[in-house]
């Protein structure tokens, strides 16, 4: 029996478009205040979210952003509050890069083009709150 992926595309993108939207509602809420916490676990959700469902329709370039976002959000959480303008500006980004992938799958029905240097940005911050602090060395 062959899978109506016509069908799969459909929820994801119903899906899709909804986790965006609580996307776009919490980042609004952090520009206000920084350290939201609800809404910090909210994109972190969503972004998982959606990283999961692209994947499992094999849309891999839309799961490595949303993996991306979500790397990014643990750090946030971790820290407990967005470290500043530019950290927003970048979830901001990788809202906005989410936003046109799906815009694409609904297009086109296939997997959108890799955004690398997104991905980069967003896992540069993502990757510098795991570097391990430096050992003093005692003498």
């Amino acid at each position: 029996m062959a899978l109506d992926m016509a069908k799969y595309r459909r929820l994801f993108l119903e899906e899709a478009a909804e986790h965006l939207s609580e996307i776009s509602t919490a980042l609004l809420a952090l520009e206000k205040e920084r350290g939201a916490t609800e809404e910090i676990d909210v994109i972190f959700r969503m972004a998982h979210s959606i990283k999961s469902m692209a994947a499992s329709l094999d849309y891999e370039s839309v799961a490595e952003l949303a993996h991306a976002l979500e790397d990014r959000m643990e750090g946030v959480r971790d820290r407990g509050a967005v470290a500043g303008d530019d950290e927003l500006q970048s979830l901001f980004q990788g809202l906005e890069g989410l936003e046109a992938m799906v815009g694409e799958v609904r297009e086109s029905g296939e997997a959108p083009a890799a955004r690398p240097e997104l991905v980069a940005s967003l896992r540069a911050a993502a990757d510098a709150r795991t570097e391990p602090p430096e050992k003093k060395v005692l003498r």
